[in-house]
């Protein structure tokens, strides 16, 4: 799918939207949709979101790709150039800064899947004390912080593998499901009311609470900005490769959620929430294997391919974020040089021990929770809250560019749209969906949990302003 132009490779659109397609979706996003939307009411939600907020998403990261198509910083980089280097320095802490979090909720996942693909369960697992889960993932993430001291590059291609692997089961497994009833029409399956009320959701606070799963499930375009330019005609083919991406995620996430609805009854699963959102992809792969009477194979693979790409994820994950903040120009002048210290491997080893000090003590501190089942729903939705934050600093560097277009824009750069008040009018609304969604995430009735949610973005936040005074107060005594 690639051919010659003027002597230099060009992409078509559908090789790019098929690439985004596997950067930004995976089968736990639908997973989550289903537990946390009540089955086919999720339905409603995910095309609602697709369309007031993935396409103009996406299409703004579109321009900046376009605009700035030689940096290689990414959204720090849209920043710099754009609001200048301090403001860069804050959202190169802001997605150093969201991975926190999700650092912890890999080590918690790759023993999950450990767990599904040894005993094919998870019930030993989960009896365990939860003190006890807890200090096994602590020593998993010690273990691959140890890892990413030693610059260890085979992770990366391992995750390469897994996440390819890992994509193909996710539509693969779509194929399969609405194959199953003419291949075993004698299994036991749900049947689907396709009445209009099935597929529309109850506005409640359970809803709007929720909202911040499906922002950050389609979240991650701004990772496919470096290939706006090696399209062929870009202008034209860019948002193409766009709406096709949103047609494919939609169609995906439809597809998904109707096979899901054949194979579980949400009053079980609502009624049964920390299990099946810790569980729900393994259970569905198990399911799928017992109609196609090959017993837990599927499940098997997706577990390995899962611990497999959890581990290197963490790996990536605790290096590359750092080396995206420590390695910019922005470093010097905002953080302590301490933090700057590279070992014989070529690794930040003190932004590497902060690492273990931040992610570490959370994974201590969720040892209260009463099991593992609740220590990782807890961690998808601290993750749903946190992540898309680093999205806010997407949607500014929009908007100041739009300020600045007479400056960047040229007649070979892409852009959403010509109108500036519409470009304004998105960019602000995607950064108001993305903060609405993020503050409604943070309730919880558990008050640990409330306490949790609120507390991390607001520590996280305060030490990236923090760091900035150290080194101020640094370079006054050394004057």
């Amino acid at each position: 799918m690639i051919e010659t132009h003027d002597n230099s490779k060009k992409m078509l659109w559908t090789t790019l939207a098929t690439m985004a397609f596997s950067i930004v979706w995976s089968f736990g996003n639908v997973v989550n949709g289903f537990v946390y939307f009540d089955g086919t009411h999720v339905i409603f939600s995910w095309i609602m979101i697709f369309l007031l907020f993935f396409i103009p998403y996406a299409l703004m990261v579109g321009e900046l790709g376009s605009v700035f198509k030689d940096s290689e910083g990414g959204v720090a980089s849209w920043v710099n150039a754009t609001m200048g280097p301090k403001w860069a320095y804050y959202a190169g802490w802001t997605f150093w800064a969201v991975h926190i979090v999700y650092i912890s909720s890999k080590g918690t996942g790759g023993l999950r899947g450990m767990a599904w693909g040894i005993f094919g369960n998870t019930n030993w697992y989960d009896g365990l004390p939860t003190a006890w889960t807890q200090l096994a993932t602590l020593v998993v993430f010690l273990f691959f912080c140890w890892v990413a001291s030693r610059g260890v590059q085979v992770i990366k291609t391992l995750s390469t593998i897994a996440g390819t692997s890992m994509f193909v089961m996710s539509i693969l497994f779509i194929i399969m499901m609405f194959a199953a009833p003419l291949i075993n029409p004698h299994a036991s399956y749900f049947n689907i009311s396709w009445n209009w009320k099935n597929f529309m959701p109850t506005f409640n606070m359970k809803y709007f609470t929720s909202l911040s799963i499906l922002v950050f499930a389609v979240g991650g375009a701004e990772k496919i900005s470096p290939y706006v330019n090696k399209l062929k005609d870009p202008t034209k083919n860019f948002p193409k490769a766009m709406i096709g991406l949103a047609v494919m995620v939609m169609i995906s996430a439809i597809l998904g959620t109707v096979a899901m609805a054949m194979m579980f009854d949400p009053k079980v699963v609502s009624s049964n929430l920390n299990e099946y959102i810790s569980n729900g992809p393994y259970m569905a792969f198990n399911k799928l294997g017992q109609y196609y009477h090959v017993g837990g194979l599927f499940m098997y693979i997706y577990s390995w391919c899962n611990v497999i790409g959890q581990f290197s994820t963490l790996v990536i994950s605790i290096d590359a974020p750092l080396r995206m903040l420590l390695g910019s120009k922005e470093a010097k002048d905002f953080i302590p040089k301490k933090l700057l210290k590279l070992n014989k491997h070529g690794a930040y080893i003190n932004g590497i021990w902060l690492i273990v000090a931040l992610s570490g003590g959370l994974i201590l501190l969720q040892a209260v929770m009463p099991n593992a089942q609740a220590v990782m729903a807890q961690l998808v939705k601290l993750n749903s809250i946190v992540m898309p934050i680093r999205y806010f600093w997407v949607f500014a560097a929009y908007i100041a560019l739009r300020k600045q277009c007479k400056k960047f824009v040229t007649d070979n750069t892409y852009q959403m749209t010509t109108h500036q008040g519409l470009a304004f009018t998105a960019g602000i609304w995607c950064f108001a969906v993305t903060a609405a969604c993020c503050i409604m995430g943070m309730y919880s009735p558990d008050p640990f949990t409330l306490a949790l949610n609120v507390a991390t973005p607001i520590i996280l936040f305060l030490l990236g302003l923090i760091l900035p005074a150290i080194k101020h107060h640094q370079e006054a005594k050394m004057n």
